[in-house]
């Protein structure tokens, strides 16, 4: 069977390695969720779907597991009340995880990248069941989580399984070795065999359940390892359909469906902790806040960890030609998703002199008026504010956000906004407040949600090098410069390249500085403290795996 699934999606794997190669754009999955793309049924079947798992005991079965657990309320206001169940014994989890790793092995990456971009068309299939689990465990709006927890985040996992596939067929499995010498020339068969780590650990996050779990999945799976799924207590079901669906193709190729479970537990229980320290677990995706990014970094030292943690994205101010365009840029990456993403700007360094403009010298609060307008623009009506803001994840953001207004001067004031179909949702507008580049103590540290900081500095001179200080000690996920100045954006460019950061220079259109392709943009690149790994390169998915041969004489 999974020779039929190769031949089936063998163009669509084709194009994604051309793609990886060329960085030019390709998406496998269409991020509309108009019914001119999915036909007229799908959006209410998705939604219905979704409601279905609502207050009921989700359809899998864990060794190890006794009881069920529930977890998962939705920022809309409402609980899930969808039961998984519960694992209490991590040796029996650990143990049938691994006990169909052979014959997965022995499938060969044709074979394992088969089976894995058929899970992908299956997933595909429940794009919108995803997207709702997503919406309602995120927080995000619907079209995001369509997007951001659907399409993009399939792109994603074909993108990991396409440098996966690359590196795993760049060896032969099999060569004819001959050395001449005098007479007969010395021959030797020889064997090359795609061996996998061991079992890897996915440790989901909040806010990007599918987006930042399924590259490490997929990556893992495609060349050999069996997968234990930890989501976060938050957001389990979109997980809980990824692992049905993975268990469900694998299962019709003939492997043990085990080789990828869900390990759902309870709030406190620490289950991530207690697998990570495991012998048998040899390679950790995480994403998440630094503490604990750290703590695996050093604790997990039978295992290739993989992180990504918490940064302090920037943007350098110097001048611009677009004055309106930077602005609206700005403002709509304050408001996605209400900035609770790893990519989110945070700290702008502005000269407090102002800066030149096409619409002529703006001073640093004319700088924020501007923001603040296009702010307006944005959110002013709530119905349309809710799309882009989404819900807040959690509840200790809005305290968060005061404490915030507290440390400066308050430039845009954050706003609650009513959600008009989900009255118990709690919506924020970004909030900006002006510091001076002596606020350190306040602008090294994330300040996760919607809140940006102005920071006044003496010139461009400081801001780069404030730049350079705090992303070299602290680490970022982006960074952007607005100048007219090629000498500037050159030594911004060089900066980023120092801390190594990915860096947007003059975004005034419909690319914003918190996004990302797959494809085409590197997220993270593994070469600063907010992560050691990038989203996705070779060395991504390289050290999952390793090539151990044998050889005979001919």
């Amino acid at each position: 069977m999974s020779d039929s699934w190769f031949d089936r999606h063998r163009e669509r794997l084709d194009s994604a390695v051309a793609a990886i190669a060329s960085r030019e754009f390709y998406s496998a999955f269409d991020e509309s969720p108009s019914p001119r793309v999915y036909g007229e049924e799908a959006a209410p079947a998705g939604r219905a779907a979704f409601d279905a798992w609502l207050d009921g005991d989700f359809p899998l079965t864990a060794a190890g597991a006794e009881g069920t657990v529930a977890t998962e309320r939705s920022p809309y206001g409402f609980e899930l009340g969808v039961r998984y169940p519960h694992v209490t014994d991590p040796d029996a989890l650990l143990a049938a995880a691994a006990a169909g790793m052979r014959p997965w092995r022995d499938a060969g990456p044709d074979g394992r990248t088969a089976v894995c971009l058929e899970i992908l068309d299956r997933l595909h299939a429940r794009i919108f069941e995803l997207a709702n689990a997503v919406q309602h465990t995120s927080g995000q709006a619907f079209v995001m989580a369509f997007q951001a927890g659907g399409a993009h985040a399939l792109d994603r996992a074909l993108e990991a399984i396409a440098y996966a596939w690359v590196e795993m067929t760049r060896t032969p499995r099999t060569a004819l070795w001959e050395k001449p010498g005098r007479g007969e020339p010395l021959r030797m068969e020889k064997t090359f065999t795609i061996v996998p780590r061991g079992v890897a650990l996915v440790i989901g996050c909040n806010t990007f359940p599918t987006w930042n779990s399924w590259p490490g999945l997929f990556a893992s799976l495609v060349t050999g390892n069996a997968v234990v799924v930890k989501p976060h207590p938050s957001a389990v079901l979109p997980l809980a359909i990824t692992v049905q669906v993975c268990q469900e193709v694998l299962a019709e190729a003939g492997f043990d469906p085990r080789l990828v479970v869900l390990a759902a537990e309870e709030r406190g229980q620490k289950l991530a902790a207690t697998l990570a320290r495991r012998a048998e677990v040899r390679i950790i995706d995480y994403t998440g806040g630094n503490a604990f990014g750290e703590w695996l970094e050093d604790q997990a030292h039978q295992a290739v960890v993989f992180t990504e943690k918490a940064g302090v994205n920037t943007v350098v101010i110097d001048s611009t030609s677009d004055f309106a365009g930077m602005c609206q840029n700005l403002a709509f990456s304050f408001s996605l998703y209400s900035g609770q993403m790893c990519t989110a700007p945070q700290n702008v360094f502005v000269p407090a002199g102002g800066i030149e403009t096409d619409a002529g010298h703006k001073s640093v609060d004319e700088i924020a008026a501007g923001i603040g307008a296009a702010l307006d623009r944005l959110l002013g009506d709530d119905a349309r504010a809710v799309e882009l803001l989404g819900g807040i994840v959690n509840t200790d953001i809005p305290a968060r956000v005061e404490r915030a207004a507290g440390r400066g001067r308050v430039l845009v004031p954050s706003r609650e906004v009513r959600h008009p179909a989900y009255a118990d949702a709690t919506v924020r507008t970004p909030l900006l407040v002006g510091l001076t580049a002596d606020d350190a103590d306040t602008y090294t540290s994330e300040c996760f949600g919607p809140v940006a900081y102005l920071i006044e500095t003496a010139d461009t001179i400081e801001s780069l090098a404030l730049f350079d200080h705090t992303v070299a000690r602290h680490g970022a996920m982006t960074a952007s410069v607005y100048s007219t100045s090629e000498e500037v954006v050159d030594d911004m460019r060089e900066a980023a390249l120092e801390v190594g950061v990915a860096l947007s220079e003059n975004l005034t259109g419909g690319v914003f500085v918190n996004q990302s392709a797959a494809f085409s943009d590197f997220h993270g690149t593994g070469a600063n403290p907010a992560a050691n790994a990038s989203y996705t390169d070779g060395a991504y998915v390289a050290s999952r795996f390793r090539v151990v041969q044998s050889r005979r004489h001919v």
